[in-house]
């Protein structure tokens, strides 16, 4: 059976830019969405006060994704990457953070930290099939229900690509 183009929906354009101040909104909502202990508005609006990098990923219109991260001295440290539920398993996230790692090189980064939480077994994934391998563990560094939760600290060793 031939379909008509016509009423075919179009495939969103997939969008990688800075976050600006318009964007803290919606970031702030698909955080509170996916994290039990999510940052704050005020968290967001510091990270671009300071200028760490703020990147948000738009899937025509709609904001789907973003991350923050920090350079300096040929480090970059990947603080928080997020996307909304309804578009993972999509290859976004791998998209973002494929983008992410290519700027954090351009910036001179030789080296990438990150934390994740053990429990975070999707992430972990998509950082490994990215390249990161696990160098330690922060004892405690996430709040958690019970408590805190530990952290897997991984590195991408570069030169970043």
């Amino acid at each position: 059976m031939a379909v008509n183009p016509r009423e075919v929906a179009p495939i969103p354009e997939v969008t990688i830019r800075p976050m600006r101040e318009a964007d803290v909104a919606d970031v702030v909502r698909i955080e509170q969405v996916n994290y039990r202990f999510p940052w704050t508005e005020g968290i967001f609006r510091d990270c671009l006060r300071v200028g760490y990098g703020c990147t948000v990923l738009e899937l025509g219109y709609v904001i789907a994704g973003y991350s923050i991260y920090s350079t300096g001295a040929g480090e970059a440290h990947l603080l928080n990457i997020c996307i909304r539920p309804e578009f993972r398993c999509r290859g976004l996230g791998r998209r973002l953070l494929e983008h992410l790692l290519r700027e954090m090189g351009r910036l001179g980064a030789r080296v990438v930290f990150l934390e994740v939480r053990p429990s975070n077994v999707d992430a972990i994934r998509l950082y490994e099939v990215t390249g990161f391998t696990q160098i330690g563990v922060r004892r405690g560094y996430y709040q958690a229900e019970q408590g805190r939760e530990d952290a897997i600290v991984m590195r991408l060793m570069g030169p970043v690509p």
